[in-house]
């Protein structure tokens, strides 16, 4: 065979770029600068149902019914081809026979050439099932939210009744220890529902502190200070956020320790004020309910820790923090601590 038999290197490079092309696993065109198809994939007829006869010479708007001649698509490859624009994970709705699909167009402009001319690499993924399981799951995402709403109210107007039933029973009861076991029930159980109804307010995922217990001293207030000239109710937090099993623990907290120091700190109408703080301190946060009544209680008349204590002690333990309760010289201070550095090297 004489060298002149032998095809030239340019033309066994095109052929061999258009058989890699046509074999590409992936939906795959190869577009002149006028957008006429100079090869195309199996793969991409079969996922269009475009025969191989319509290929040669069509141009790209010619395919199908004309679903592919969208402006905005003919835009971004004439710009493409030019070198004025490139096509990145361009997404588009492809009207076809079988309904709507979903598409990812990336598209390249090829600049040592394949053959004369101009020469666009388009590539396609058909994303429709992914775009359809997301759809699905945005709507199970929704439902769950209603039902977390649903539950909230229903929670809510539990709570209602159960202390309703409570201050019910305290009218009729005569004893003096009986009524204030039910009226500390009562306490806790309008506390919870504080809890609960400052939770529906948020989001669901973290929640934002500072409103939250803002919200919930205002609450408690309401539902406990007769007169707020007299008694100040007040919280003071930075920009933390907490997840909500985190948040509710540390309402929990602070609903405690206030209905607490409304008790026991301000007796017989005593003037004051009680303050909540939270600050984060590097990865841990201190929790404080200062209050400047009477003291800390002295003597053998002193009251028992009860089952507010208990319940204090235990979620913090949860938390993994300690507590530290003290005369402030005036009033009481509560903290609740969590350095989870001392955790570490303990």
């Amino acid at each position: 065979m004489t060298m002149n038999a032998l095809a030239p290197p340019s033309d066994i490079a095109t052929n061999l770029a258009l058989s890699l092309i046509a074999a590409s696993v992936a939906p795959v065109l190869l577009l002149d600068e006028e957008l006429t198809i100079v090869a195309a994939s199996v793969s991409f007829r079969d996922a269009f149902n475009v025969g191989f006869d319509d290929i040669p010479g069509a141009r790209l708007a010619d395919l199908g019914d004309g679903e592919w001649n969208t402006p905005q698509l003919w835009s971004l490859l004439k710009a493409t081809a030019y070198g004025q624009a490139s096509i990145t994970a361009y997404e588009m709705e492809l009207q076809s026979a079988e309904g709507p699909k979903y598409l990812v167009l990336n598209a390249q402009r090829l600049d040592s050439g394949i053959g004369q001319g101009i020469r666009l690499l388009l590539s396609i993924q058909d994303v429709t099932e992914m775009r359809a399981s997301d759809r699905e799951k945005d709507a199970l995402v929704r439902d769950k939210a209603i039902l977390v709403q649903e539950m909230q109210h229903r929670i809510a107007n539990s709570l209602q009744i159960i202390a309703s039933v409570l201050m019910q029973s305290v009218r009729k009861v005569g004893a003096d220890e009986s009524r204030d076991h039910l009226l500390d029930a009562h306490q806790r159980i309008m506390s919870v529902a504080a809890v609960q109804r400052q939770l529906t307010k948020s989001t669901l995922g973290d929640v934002e502190l500072r409103g939250y217990f803002a919200d919930l001293c205002r609450s408690i207030g309401d539902s406990m200070i007769r007169d707020h000239n007299r008694l100040r109710l007040t919280a003071s937090v930075d920009d933390s956020v907490a997840n909500s099993g985190k948040a509710v623990s540390l309402g929990l907290i602070v609903t405690e320790l206030v209905i607490n120091a409304l008790k026991h700190a301000f007796p017989k109408d005593r003037e004051g004020q009680i303050t909540v703080d939270y600050r984060a301190i590097g990865p841990g946060w201190v929790l404080t309910v200062c209050d400047d009544g009477v003291g800390m209680p002295r003597g053998a008349g002193s009251p028992k820790p009860g089952l507010g204590t208990g319940i204090i002690t235990a979620l913090a333990t949860q938390l993994g923090a300690v507590i530290q309760i003290v005369d402030a010289k005036p009033g009481v201070r509560a903290s609740i601590t969590c350095d989870p550095s001392l955790a570490h090297s303990s």
